[in-house]
């Protein structure tokens, strides 16, 4: 029996960040990538605090823990919604990984901190963030691109208000 190819991170996330489905059919199956799906998140965090840099080293340290506590927020509540709601077929670990690595796009957030014209890449880079996450539940929870939009949507309200409550707890953001 012939084992299946391993891509390293950074093929992984140019994988996904292309949005090839087989790359998150990987990444799911794939327990070892839950590390990578971590620094994943990570480096997003990092990208994305650069936009904020008057912050200073406060600043990137809350962008990535409030990067990791919405990324386990937005995974448990999807994993909730698209499989013991819509009856997806999917862990909370699998989808942990498909969307941890569906963020890949983000670390061109870099790019809004270009002076004057930064602006301009932050909101393609967010919807190309979006798609990614939609693929990335459609993989995971194995149905079609309907329910995972659904499950996106249906997600993202529960998540806006446990990250509000979060964040309004800890003092991050």
């Amino acid at each position: 029996m012939e084992m299946p190819r391993r891509r390293s991170m950074p093929d992984r996330m140019i994988g996904a960040a292309l949005l090839r489905t087989d790359v998150y059919e990987e990444v799911e199956a794939d327990r070892d990538a839950t590390k990578q799906a971590a620094l994943v998140v990570g480096l997003v965090a990092f990208a994305s605090a650069a936009i904020t840099v008057r912050g200073g080293v406060g600043a990137a340290f809350v962008a990535v823990i409030s990067a990791y506590i919405g990324w386990l927020l937005w995974s448990g509540i999807t994993y909730l919604i698209g499989d013991k709601i819509f009856g997806g077929t999917a862990t909370w670990g699998e989808l942990l990984r498909t969307i941890g690595f569906a963020q890949s796009p983000g670390v061109l957030y870099i790019l809004a901190a270009i002076p004057l014209i930064g602006w301009l890449f932050a909101l393609p880079v967010m919807i190309w963030v979006l798609v990614a996450v939609i693929i990335a539940i459609r993989q995971a929870l194995d149905f079609g691109t309907g329910r995972a939009i659904l499950t996106a949507v249906l997600g993202f309200i529960p998540y806006l208000i446990l990250s509000g409550i979060v964040r309004w707890l800890t003092g991050i953001g």
